[in-house]
């Protein structure tokens, strides 16, 4: 019997999430009438087999190949996360849900045969090597996307950790092409990043990802927070691409009272409708709360920002997040295979679907892809404190992160706010 696996689809990744997931495993089930099946089964037969029998080229008229060419060219009709999976990406679309794989540690998208770049993980060769987001993957060891395929750059860019590839990349931003040599690396991603105080009793929380690990982690480390003084918290979320669905509710539980409704998905039928709810033991936690967000910040991430603006939890700074609201499910087939497809799309508590126009911040900060690179090797560098030393290093003094010190201001006007109120005599 089939299987079937829902998932949130961020984007494809190489070298990490093929599909940011949420695992969830079903009966499967048929929307079709059996008689169309039918029918268009025995004319995909009747092709197959003459293509099969007649055809110049015997070699390129493998029954097996035809079948899987069909399969692929029809998932890719649909929309660009609906797919058909070989054992090979199956296999590697688990080991990635598991938070470790092997790659260059980029997420990226297939757009109109363009293979873009979501956003670098970080601390990933990737990162390190300054790719962007907004980058456009054009070659893979020297052959052209165009000649790969866009379905195939996520497999040429996969290999054994140690390896090197070779990729071409052209940066829309500045019309610049930059021609990079990687090496290739266990991607172990950890999804808290980052945990402090930055002081004033406001607490800074980075999450990179939504593992099956992020809602233990993030629950610990805002523990921690509060019990170094935290009173507010900025939540970062700039170039999460995603994750677990059931981890985006874990890390919004803290925010929420038991059973209040989190995110919801709907699908094509009115009865399709599934609601994730936060649990009996949820928080209920009442901090100022600022969510950091930008174009890399996606499905589930969305979920939680979303969630939290939406109920009125948490204010949001940067820019309109990437838009990623359609669920995918993955029915498991034989011999390993799998089919991908868009099943559902997800909204905030209020109804509001963001699939395609992404969460609008109420505060605005954008930022050049330039100056965030920048600032995310600033993160990543904190421990080189001598402005000259950094700039020695790494050929640019410091830049303030704008969108962080945004949202410092918006937490410390709330808390003056709510002093100034707490302190007014009462009619």
């Amino acid at each position: 019997m089939l299987k079937r696996l829902l998932i949130i689809a961020c984007g494809a990744a190489c070298g990490i999430l093929l599909a940011t997931a949420v695992t969830r495993f079903h009966p499967a089930w048929s929307l079709w009438p059996n008689r169309d099946v039918a029918r268009d089964t025995a004319i995909f037969r009747s092709v197959l087999s003459l293509v099969g029998e007649n055809y110049v080229d015997a070699k390129d008229a493998d029954y097996d190949r035809l079948t899987h060419a069909a399969l692929e060219g029809m998932l890719r009709s649909l929309d660009p996360h609906s797919e058909f999976l070989k054992a090979d990406a199956y296999r590697e679309l688990r080991e990635e849900m598991d938070g470790k794989f092997g790659g260059i540690g980029v997420q990226i998208e297939r757009r109109d045969n363009k293979v873009v770049v979501i956003a670098p993980i970080a601390d990933t060769p990737g990162e390190r090597a300054g790719i962007q987001r907004g980058d456009e993957f054009t070659k893979v060891d020297g052959e052209t996307i165009e000649k790969i395929g866009a379905n195939k750059v996520i497999e040429r860019l996969r290999g054994k950790p140690g390896t090197k590839v070779s990729v071409t990349l052209y940066r829309p931003s500045t019309k610049a092409t930059l021609e990079l040599t990687l090496t290739r690396e266990v991607i172990k991603v950890g999804s808290v990043r980052d945990a402090r105080i930055l002081g004033d009793g406001i607490g800074y929380l980075q999450l990179t990802q939504f593992s099956e690990r992020t809602g233990t982690e993030f629950k610990k480390a805002l523990k921690q927070l509060q019990s170094d003084g935290a009173r507010a918290l900025i939540l970062d979320l700039r170039n999460n691409p995603g994750g677990l669905l059931d981890a985006a509710v874990e890390v919004a539980e803290p925010f929420f009272r038991p059973t209040e409704l989190i995110v919801y998905t709907q699908g094509r039928t009115a009865d399709s409708r599934e609601e994730m709810r936060a649990g009996a033991n949820a928080g209920g936690l009442a901090m100022p709360v600022a969510v950091l967000v930008n174009a890399g910040t996606a499905s589930a991430a969305e979920v939680v920002a979303g969630a939290l603006k939406d109920t009125a939890r948490a204010v949001v700074v940067g820019e309109t997040t990437f838009g990623k609201g359609s669920v995918q499910t993955v029915f498991r087939l034989k011999d390993g295979e799998a089919l991908r497809l868009t099943t559902a799309r997800y909204y905030t508590p209020s109804g509001v679907s963001i699939h395609e126009k992404g969460i609008e911040p109420q505060v605005p900060v954008a930022v050049s892809p330039d100056d965030e690179a920048k600032v995310r090797l600033q993160r990543l560098r904190r421990d080189i404190t001598d402005p000259k030393e950094f700039a020695a290093r790494f050929g640019f003094e410091p830049i303030e992160d704008r969108p962080l010190q945004a949202a410092l201001d918006v937490l410390k006007g709330v808390e003056l706010f709510t002093a100034r109120s707490q302190a007014a005599p009462a009619n």
